[in-house]
């Protein structure tokens, strides 16, 4: 008895390890399983309800809503959430905005399912009528972005308008890509200086963006040049099917980060290579309906200015006294811009920007000129002016 004792105490293992061990293993057995299963799934549901609250939290401070707000309002699981925003509807707004049909096109969402997140979606977002006096306040949140010149912002009444489209058509050479290079810097400035505080979002579809002109321009207005290339998200779109899934990763990123513009370079270039002949016209002008549609729902879901440059075509069978080139795109693309800026050489580095259509702005004209440092006022007055001096 002496001899087992002195063995024990020998022992490297503990008599009350060696006891603990043994209830514990006894105690264990099927159920011990299905309570480790129970308390793992049960984390896992608080971590989701606690990420659930500060997307909540999160949403109440700003201006959209993220999509997981709808997840215990409409049933909805998180592989649900990641349909829909696989999908382009990040936000509970781009679902509101969008049609019942919409939701019913996408693969796991059946349409009892599609009818409560519809529901529940238009419940959050306020969209029915308003006194003039409401919308008057809404529109003086709405923020100019200064171009360079103060020529041209003085056209536009302080510069590009956030929450719309903006479009700028002309032939080559006439500035387009310039003007766009200028404004994805002026838009990270202060509000105060003519900015919007916010990042940029530039969709290239002709390979013309060139990161040593924002280099430049960010040196004209004392902001480091590291910095400003930072803050923009370049893209470059290689078919009319993959800029419009750019326009989904934009709208993701626009529920991460804030963003001021969103260029598209140019908006109608692949349009052009990848349908051909009037039988293609139809299908054409259907894809570059629901392109300028998302561009319009992302203006009004993050109130980002949203500015597309155009190409034009030659009327051949023109009159005289008509105009020779017209922008393309027909009416969908007229009726979706906002305000549409046409654009033409003038001499040496000038060029001449008139307002071709807008819904507040005089039809008028202005010059400005294209430098090292992006777009600047002229160096010359336009030949009117000297005219009327002699």
């Amino acid at each position: 008895m002496n001899d087992a004792r002195n063995r024990m105490s020998m022992s490297p293992f503990p008599f009350s390890l060696a006891i603990q061990f043994h209830v514990e293993k006894s105690i264990r057995g099927p159920f011990h399983s299905h309570y480790l299963t129970t308390m793992s799934r049960q984390k896992e549901v608080e971590e989701e309800q606690e990420t659930e609250q500060q997307d909540t939290e999160q949403a109440d401070d700003g201006r959209t809503q993220p999509v997981v707000k709808l997840r215990s309002l409409a049933n909805l699981t998180a592989k649900d959430c990641q349909c829909l925003e696989a999908n382009g509807f990040c936000t509970v707004e781009s679902i509101a905005f969008a049609p019942k049909k919409a939701l019913l096109a996408l693969k796991g969402i059946g349409e009892a399912k599609a009818e409560r997140i519809f529901l529940e979606a238009q419940k959050l977002v306020p969209m029915g009528f308003c006194t003039a006096t409401e919308f008057h306040a809404k529109r003086s949140e709405i923020i100019q972005i200064v171009t360079g010149s103060k020529e041209l912002d003085k056209l536009l009444q302080g510069g590009i308008e956030t929450g719309s489209i903006t479009e700028m058509f002309g032939e080559f050479r006439s500035g387009k890509t310039q003007l766009c290079h200028t404004l994805a810097v002026t838009c990270q400035l202060p509000i105060d200086m003519g900015g919007g505080e916010g990042k940029c979002l530039y969709i290239d579809t002709e390979g013309t963006f060139r990161p040593e002109r924002l280099l430049s321009i960010a040196e004209r207005y004392g902001l480091n040049g590291n910095d400003v290339l930072d803050n923009v998200a370049y893209a470059r779109a290689y078919n009319t099917d993959h800029q419009m899934q750019l326009l989904v990763q934009a709208a993701a990123m626009m529920v991460e980060s804030r963003f001021a513009l969103l260029i598209v370079d140019s908006a109608t270039a692949l349009y052009r290579t990848d349908y051909s002949g009037r039988g293609e016209l139809c299908a054409r002008q259907m894809h570059l309906a629901r392109f300028l549609r998302f561009l319009m729902r992302l203006a009004d879901e993050f109130g980002v200015a949203v500015l597309i440059t155009n190409q034009v075509v030659a009327t051949v069978d023109a009159m005289a006294f008509a105009e020779t080139k017209k922008p393309i795109g027909g009416n969908i693309i007229a009726h979706a811009s906002t305000t549409r800026l046409s654009l033409r050489k003038g001499k040496g580095e000038n060029r001449i920007c008139k307002i071709y259509d807008s819904p507040c702005l005089p039809e008028a004209e202005a010059m400005f000129s294209i430098g090292n440092e992006g777009i600047m006022d002229a160096k010359e007055k336009p030949e009117k002016d000297n005219k009327d001096r002699d």
